[in-house]
C-alpha cells in the first residue's frame, strides 16, 4: 500500500495546500504561535511529543475491545467502563492528531503523502469511535459495538503506516552524527573561520560546524538532529544557528534546542586553538577564545 500511496501524484497539490495553511496559522500567532508548536512538536520534553500521546487512544480502545468482549458475555456491567474508555480514546486521539500535524507540515517528499494517509485513516478512526460512541448513548449497543470494532481495524492500519514513517523514513528519530574523537583533533584552520559565517569541517567522519561569534569558536554537530539539514548552510541568529531546512534553531553554547521542529539537542565539542588550527573533541562543550 505504501508503494502505491507513493505514486499518486495528484495528491501533491492538496498537500502543499495543508502544509502551507499548518504553517500560516502558527505564523498568524506570532510569538504565541511558536511557543505552542515548540510544544506540540516536543521540544520541551527532549523528543517528539506525538508518539507518547499515541498511546492513549490505542490503550483506551484496545481496553474498550476488550470490555464489550466481556459485555457480550457476562451482561451490562462492563458497558458503562467500555464506554468511558472509547471516550478517553477520543480525547486522546485529538491531542495526537494535532501533535502529528505540528510534525507532519515539516515532512518532504515520500514521507509526506504516507503521513498524510496515516493522518486521514486516524481521522476516519476517530470519526467511526465518536459514531458508536454516540449511538451506545442512545442505546443502539450492536451498532455502536459494530462501529467502534471498524475503528479499531482502521487504527491498525494507520498504525502500519505510522511505523513505516519511524523504521523506514526515520522521522522523529535523531539524526545528529554523536561520534568524535575523543581526543583534540585539527578541525580547520583559525582564519577559515570568519565571524558570524558557519564553516563546515570534517573531524574523523564527524560533520562538524565552527561558529565564531565574537570572542569564541563554537563547535555543534553539523547535520541538524531533526532530519540531517546541513547546518553549514543555515544562519547565525545571535547566539544560535538556525537549520536552513526547517528552522530548527540551537543555541550554540551547549546545543539545546531553542526552536523546533527539532526535539534533541546538537552534539557540542570543545575546542581548543592550536598552532592555527582549530581542534575540537566531544568531551565537553567549552567554546575556545579566538585569536584577537
Amino acid at each position: 500500500m505504501d508503494t502505491w500511496l507513493e505514486r499518486q501524484e495528484w495528491l501533491g497539490p492538496i498537500e502543499n495546500a495543508a502544509q502551507r495553511a499548518v504553517a500560516a496559522a502558527f505564523r498568524a500567532g506570532g510569538a504565541g504561535g511558536r511557543l505552542l508548536k515548540n510544544v506540540l512538536h516536543g521540544t520541551w520534553l527532549g523528543h517528539p511529543l506525538h508518539p507518547a500521546l499515541v498511546h492513549v487512544p490505542l490503550g483506551a480502545w484496545t481496553t474498550a475491545l476488550a470490555l464489550d468482549a466481556l459485555d457480550e458475555r457476562r451482561g451490562g456491567r462492563w458497558r458503562r467502563p467500555a464506554d468511558t474508555a472509547i471516550a478517553v480514546g477520543i480525547a486522546g486521539a485529538a491531542g495526537a492528531a494535532v501533535t502529528g500535524l505540528a510534525d507532519w507540515q515539516h515532512v518532504d517528499g515520500p514521507p509526506r503523502r504516507t503521513g498524510m494517509a496515516h493522518a486521514a485513516l486516524n481521522t476516519l478512526a476517530l470519526g467511526l469511535y465518536v459514531g458508536s460512541l454516540l449511538l451506545r448513548r442512545r442505546g443502539a449497543r450492536g451498532a455502536g459495538r459494530a462501529l467502534s470494532g471498524a475503528g479499531f481495524a482502521v487504527v491498525a492500519a494507520a498504525g502500519y503506516l505510522g511505523a513505516r514513517l519511524v523504521y523506514h523514513d526515520r522521522l522523529g528519530v535523531d539524526h545528529a552524527q554523536r561520534e568524535g574523537p575523543d581526543g583534540f583533533t585539527r578541525a580547520a584552520r583559525e582564519v577559515e573561520v570568519l565571524e558570524g559565517q558557519p564553516h563546515r569541517a570534517e573531524v574523523d567522519g564527524v560533520r562538524v560546524v565552527l561558529i565564531r561569534r565574537h570572542d569564541r569558536i563554537h563547535a555543534l554537530g553539523e547535520a541538524c538532529s531533526h532530519l540531517g539539514g546541513p547546518l553549514a548552510e543555515g544562519r547565525v541568529d545571535g547566539d544560535a544557528i538556525v537549520c536552513p531546512w526547517h528552522g530548527s534553531r540551537f543555541a550554540l553554547q551547549d546545543g539545546r534546542v531553542l526552536d523546533g521542529p527539532a526535539t534533541m539537542p546538537q552534539p557540542c565539542f570543545e575546542t581548543r586553538v592550536r598552532e592555527g588550527y582549530v581542534e575540537v573533541r566531544r568531551a565537553g562543550c567549552e567554546a575556545v577564545r579566538a585569536a584577537a
